[in-house]
């Protein structure tokens, strides 16, 4: 017999480490983008799967080649070949910057490879490490310490040395803060956790250019921005900017758990046999994935629909912005919006939720939305009448 939510949540407090802060509802099935609870009440989802779902819950084309490749192997270790691994790094490969692939199991596993790939890399003596304020790398140590939010590092200290934070989009504070012994930049080129922060005009520029002088590795951590979901392939592509380390997760199988790390040719030979490596990584459970969330992006034109989204999301939020006092900005790009308010958002959250949509509030102020970029448009109508409701009622 089905469980209720509260029945799941008893069997969750006598079992479970109470580490995350969870709604009062157990979730059981997903379709597209809706999502139903253990008493069956229909939610529709504007970031499912916290940005992972790129086409939403349960898409079709990846559910039939996970069973598929469920019959055939579900894991060999990475002391061995698989044809599905290598087919994923090509596919990778061919649609960024002819770069090589290391494969994990998250955003933070692939910022981890990153970070030692730096201190591989770099001559002696340098292994430091400029990142950014209101940014997001993960929750590992080498990860929690690259970011720059210190509310992640509370009762962690001492974290990791070596990591310099900067503001985001201040070029000149970088430049003064590269010395003898920093080794790369590091930053997403579109702050996601931070608050959907766009860079401003020639800053990546300038970033690019600044580590090309001093001999600098330039990361970008796209485990947000990444595969398809802002209208390119990848947010750098927006800019012209090409990384030499480009770190991938969430959208990168559709919600199956996998992350990636993407390396100039030049400087894949740095991560030596033996100083890195992931049980699960690349395993052909994610691969299948992979390769299933990249064809359908393409065959179902993807790139083009999250354009669309982003037109005609932003179109219907700065309307709110003119008739509304508490909306600040409208900002992102493709299916990845930030509607900035001038007061506290996660009330919004939470009267959405009652009214059956689902969306998320991050940074105090700004409500996230990482919504499927196959949603019907009819569906985005009527979650933003939802949201647009709580939003007048709070005003």
């Amino acid at each position: 017999m089905a469980r209720s939510s509260q029945e799941i949540i008893a069997l969750f407090d006598q079992y479970v480490i109470p580490n995350y802060t969870r709604y009062p509802v157990a979730l059981v099935r997903g379709d597209g983008p809706f999502i139903w609870d253990a008493e069956g009440k229909r939610y529709i989802d504007f970031f499912p799967g916290w940005g992972c779902n790129l086409f939403g819950h349960c898409p079709k084309p990846v559910v039939e080649a996970l069973k598929s490749q469920v019959e055939r192997l579900l894991h060999v270790p990475n002391s061995w070949y698989m044809e599905e691994q290598g087919l994923w790094a090509q596919a990778l490969s061919e649609r960024s910057f002819g770069g090589k692939a290391f494969f994990c199991n998250s955003g933070a596993e692939a910022n981890e490879a990153a970070i030692k790939l730096v201190r591989l890399h770099a001559p002696k003596g340098k292994y430091k490490i400029i990142t950014f304020l209101n940014s997001f790398h993960g929750r590992t140590m080498g990860a929690v310490s690259a970011t720059g939010q210190e509310k992640y590092h509370h009762g962690l200290e001492p974290i990791l040395p070596g990591f310099t934070y900067c503001e985001y989009g201040n070029l000149s504070a970088v430049e003064s803060a590269i010395d003898d012994e920093t080794a790369a930049i590091m930053l997403e080129p579109i702050q996601g956790e931070g608050g959907v922060n766009m860079p401003p005009a020639g800053f990546l520029e300038g970033l690019r250019k600044l580590c090309d002088e001093r001999g600098l590795l330039l990361i970008f951590d796209e485990v947000q921005t990444g595969c398809g979901r802002t209208g390119e392939w990848f947010a750098y592509q927006h800019f012209g900017v090409t990384p030499d380390v480009m770190t991938l997760a969430k959208t990168i199988c559709s919600g199956v758990a996998a992350g990636a790390m993407l390396v100039k040719q030049e400087y894949a030979a740095d991560l030596k046999k033996g100083m890195h490596a992931s049980t699960f990584g690349g395993n052909p459970i994610a691969a299948s994935a992979g390769i299933a969330t990249i064809k359908m992006v393409e065959e179902e034109g993807y790139l083009a629909r999250a354009k669309e989204v982003e037109k005609r999301v932003k179109e219907r939020m700065n309307k709110w912005k003119d008739e509304l006092d508490i909306v600040a900005e409208v900002r992102g790009v493709g299916a990845m919006i930030g509607l900035e308010l001038k007061i506290e958002g996660a009330c919004f959250v939470q009267e959405c939720m009652e009214h059956g949509l689902l969306i998320n509030c991050t940074h105090g102020k700004v409500i996230r939305l990482l919504p499927a970029v196959n949603t019907p448009f009819e569906v985005f109508d009527e979650g933003l009448d939802i949201l647009e409701a709580a939003l007048k009622k709070g005003a």
